[in-house]
């Protein structure tokens, strides 16, 4: 394969000529002599900009390009300070312990000039030893840390171990990479700095925040919501760049015999073919995969064709080398020195390096899918042409919808401005957490309703979890010990899973619960670092998932369904023919199958059932669009029914939203999950009137939100248009995976719903036909409108099953369906309490879904109430196979009120003895048993 023969676009950034500024009056003579003696005779302007904005004491935030020597514009002030105040602190925080420790490095030549007596440095994160985390704290001038630490041991230990020196003396504060606090981990850090104030208040201390961030379009919005300051902003770039060059590359089609399209081959298997031909070129290259798995197989299909006798070649496979967070930190720091010298040609990369840790000269990358964001697009390919030589990048476009659209409109990546980056400081779950560490730091105050908005409902709450205590007017800690460390600060989810390997014990992985529900369910197939394991075992209550081993030929995807709630709404607006709302909703996600996938030509081999259904249920923020009545009615009347009888076939809302989420995703910068886009259950509802309210819901895929969903609202006019462009910009013939999300719905039909939105208009004539593969579901056995007279089988199947539920079903004594409502009717009122608990009632409807056909919208109630009268069971659930209720309870000749007293007497039985048991466990624990 020659790669000539793939590219489809090109693009020449040209050479770019620095823009120089004198050294500012003010600099320190010896920072001049320093500069002068590393052949540094003039500033580029954002430089000298950056400079003279924070000695007038101003946050600046700068957003130059990569290799301009960001570094240095937030060095001079720094050094300055320190150099006129030497009891002057500045923190540098980098968002990873690697990116940490190669500014260190780069610290180097400044330490060596100016010696320890003037300036000092060090990294404190978790891998510094004692003995040094000690210097650092008594000496060190400029402290290099990561969030983690700065959360974690900075701020609740902010009166110990010298601490308390560090912010009475805190002068700067430096947030490198600001682009990458975004979403949760942008809204926790919000929170962090928060606590920050707090401390350098208490210190009277009033740090200055300087932050460097790649290209985004709301830098400055970005910095404030952080920081919690008004900043000003350096965008004017200064530096010499060198020519550029850009090249798209499009995987040739696969087709059969028949000259049927198969797809096109995967970028993992162009980039193996690829890499081999750079280093045969001895070309330094840097290559980006987007996963950990795509590293090792990239990897591994490289060294193996370098290896191949057919390959005549003067490299070696030891010549490239994989760079991955699971590397140890001597492994990452090897490879890097390997790099730096020349014993290696090329890495294959995650992200890990796109934050620009020094690894010597790059003069090639290749970006092996598009990255997500032309942020970080931006970022990566700006690794090559540091040594102001001309570079090449090359963009391998995958079979996605933003690739594909990039492949049609490469002006969208190259013209176009980046997208915003969206946190949300005042997400509850999050400012909670924060609440709860700021308290444990200072007792709370009436000065902290600024800078925690719901402190004043959270106060109550922690008062009655008895985590707080009042104090002349504050409000103390009195919970646990170190509440900051109770919460990770890149997630929010606090149910953590954990897959292990059932043969050796050792941890595969960890992931919060709603995607450890779709990827390592019991059945599942789970990759991690190119091998594959079976899941065997899922215990919800330890939360551990148990794996095995597998060599199978295929892989799975989770399937179910999103139930949508409106909480509230809390604003609206009108856009042609929608109307738009915001607000707060709750999603019950519910996985109850999965399906194989054949490797390679991803063909289904089937559907399983999850023997007992998942569901994920919480409150979040979401925007969503009321549908026109005549799209509603067009999309109903091209619905199939599958073997089951399910409305699922040919369901062109699904083509709708998966237009709509790509489209959100490229406006908002956001990742695949961040934010999720689904209908309305009634969409596929065909009875009733056709102009029932059908809407489309985008909502955050976060426990109480973090503004992507907002955002869209704001920008929903941009989404729309956006999603045009991509449908109607694809090559495909009339639909595919890339463009509407699945082949088989009708390309014109989404471009026309989406179009509609804006302006109504005739639906398009000549419907795309479609043929369906043999069907593998298997029908549900019972149906909820037979359910109660086949209630007896139904409780039967259970308990020869196994469920953990069966022994409740057996209690009912009334079996009713009114509407898409089930009655199940029990006779102890504790019993319908307990069944009515959140967790029980969803557990005891996901078993009854297991088992029945539900429709839309079901509903499970339980009663408590006592049967009417003491017949068999066939007159209340027609079957005529159990016991009657009055032989089972054994209540012939009892009154009502000889029953209440019966029960009574039981339940002080209980009591007492359980007293008993409390009294002899306390005399076994203190010895006298």
């Amino acid at each position: 394969m020659d790669i000539k023969d793939l590219i489809i676009y090109r693009r020449t950034i040209p050479a770019r000529k620095a823009i120089y500024s004198s050294f500012p009056e003010s600099l320190n003579p010896k920072i001049v002599e320093f500069l002068l003696e590393r052949g540094i005779d003039q500033l580029y302007c954002h430089q000298a900009q950056m400079y003279e904005l924070a000695r007038e004491g101003k946050n600046v935030v700068i957003t130059t390009s990569t290799a301009s020597g960001k570094t240095l514009s937030f060095l001079l002030p720094v050094i300055q300070e320190i150099l006129e105040h030497p009891t002057a602190r500045a923190i540098f925080i980098y968002p990873t312990k690697a990116l940490a420790a190669d500014q260190y490095r780069a610290l180097q030549p400044w330490l060596s000039f100016f010696g320890p007596e003037k300036i000092s440095a060090g990294v404190y994160d978790g891998d510094t030893p004692v003995n040094e985390r000690k210097r650092i704290r008594d000496r060190a001038n400029i402290i290099l840390t990561n969030p983690e630490m700065l959360n974690g041991a900075m701020l609740p230990n902010h009166s110990k171990y010298g601490f308390d020196f560090i912010f009475s003396n805190l002068k700067y504060v430096v947030l490198d990479e600001m682009h990458t606090y975004r979403g949760a981990f942008g809204s926790h850090m919000a929170n962090v700095f928060r606590r920050l104030s707090r401390i350098t208040e208490y210190y009277h201390a009033v740090p200055h925040f300087l932050c460097s961030s790649a290209t985004i379009a709301n830098p400055v919005e970005l910095a404030e919501k952080i920081c919690g300051q008004p900043f000003a902003s350096v965008t004017k770039d200064g530096s010499a760049a060198s020519e550029r060059n850009y090249l798209l590359i499009q995987p040739p089609k696969i087709s059969g015999k028949d000259q049927q399209y198969y797809g096109q081959e995967s970028i993992v298997s162009v980039a193996a073919q690829m890499l081999p031909q750079l280093m045969e070129q001895r070309e330094s290259f840097l290559a980006f995969a987007k996963s950990r798995k795509n590293v090792e197989v990239v990897l591994k299909e490289t060294r193996d064709r370098l290896d191949a006798a057919d390959f005549l070649t003067t490299v070696t496979s030891d010549q490239i080398s994989g760079y991955r967070g699971g590397y140890t930190p001597i492994e990452r720091k090897t490879i890097e020195q390997q790099m730096i010298r020349g014993d290696l040609l090329g890495l294959v990369s995650t992200n890990a390096l796109e934050l620009g840790i020094d690894i010597g000269s790059i003069g090639v990358t290749v970006l092996i899918g598009y990255p997500g964001t032309r942020s970080s697009f931006w970022q990566q390919t700006g690794r090559a042409g540091r040594s102001k030589k001309s570079c090449t990048n090359y963009l391998i476009l995958d079979h996605l919808p933003m690739d594909q659209y990039i492949g049609l409109e490469p002006g969208w990546l190259f013209d176009e401005s980046s997208e915003h980056a969206v946190i949300d400081p005042d997400n509850l779950l999050i400012e909670l957490a924060h609440i709860r560490a700021a308290a444990a730091e200072l007792p709370l105050s009436l000065d902290d309703i600024a800078r925690f908005p719901d402190l004043g409902e959270t106060i109550p709450v922690l008062m009655k979890m008895q985590e707080v205590r009042s104090q002349n007017g504050r409000f103390a800690w009195a919970g646990g010990e170190y509440p900051a460390g109770d919460f990770s600060m890149r997630n929010i989810d606090k149910n953590k899973y954990t897959l292990l390997n059932q043969e050796t014990g050792k941890t595969i992985t960890e992931m919060d619960e709603s995607q450890a529900f779709r990827e390592i369910h019991e059945g599942a197939v789970y990759i991690h670092d190119g091998e594959s394991y079976r899941v065997v075992k899922m215990d919800l209550e330890s939360k551990m998932a148990y794996a095995i081993p597998f060599n199978g030929n295929y892989y799975t995807v989770a399937g179910g369904e999103t139930n949508i709630h409106v909480i509230h709404s809390q604003k609206e607006q009108q856009w042609n023919r929608i109307r738009v709302q915001f607000g707060d909703v709750n999603v019950a996600d519910y996985v109850y199958m999965y399906k194989k996938l054949q490797f390679h030509n991803h063909q289904n081999l089937g559907y399983e059932e999850l023997r007992t259904p998942l569901t994920k249920d919480y409150d979040t923020e979401g925007t969503w669009m009321h549908l026109p009545e005549n799209l509603v009615r067009a999309y109903r009347g091209l619905l199939q029914a599958d073997d089951t009888g399910r409305l699922t076939r040919n369901n062109h809302f699904q083509g709708l939203c998966f237009a709509l989420k790509n489209a959100a995703q490229m406006v908002t910068m956001t990742e695949q999950e961040d934010i999720h886009v689904i209908t309305s259950t009634n969409a596929l509802e065909l009875s009733g009137e056709t102009a029932s309210d059908v809407s489309i819901y985008f909502y955050d895929g976060y426990v109480g939100g973090l503004g992507f969903s907002e955002k869209i609202y704001d920008l929903i006019p941009q989404v729309i248009e956006q999603a045009i462009r991509m449908v109607s910009g694809c090559k495909c013939k009339d639909g595919c995976a890339a463009c509407v999300g699945d082949y088989k719905l009708d390309r014109k039909l989404i471009l026309w719903g989406l179009e509609n939105l804006r302006e109504a208009s005739e639906v398009p004539k000549g419907e795309k036909v479609v043929t369906w593969a043999e069907s593998t579901w298997k029908r549900k056995e019972f149906r909820l409108e037979t359910l109660p007279e086949k209630w007896d089988i139904f409780c039967r199947k259970a308990r020869e099953n196994g469920e953990q539920y069966a022994g409740f079903f057996q209690t009912v004594h009334r079996v009713k369906v009114k509407d898409t409502r089930l009655i199940l009717s029990v006779d102890t009122p504790f019993f319908a309490q307990w069944a009515n608990g959140p967790e029980n009632k969803q557990s005891l409807r996901n078993l009854i879904g297991y088992y029945t056909e539900l429709p839309a919208g079901f509903r499970l109630e339980i009663r408590a109430e006592r049967p009417e009268k003491r017949g068999n069971l066939s007159d209340i659930t027609g079957s005529d196979t159990r016991k009657t209720w009055t032989e089972s309870h054994d209540t012939a000749g009892r009154s009502v009120e000889d029953y209440d007293r019966e029960e009574r007497e039981k339940q002080e039985k209980i009591l007492r003895r359980y007293r008993a048991m409390d009294i002899r466990r306390e005399k076994k624990d203190d010895g006298s048993e």
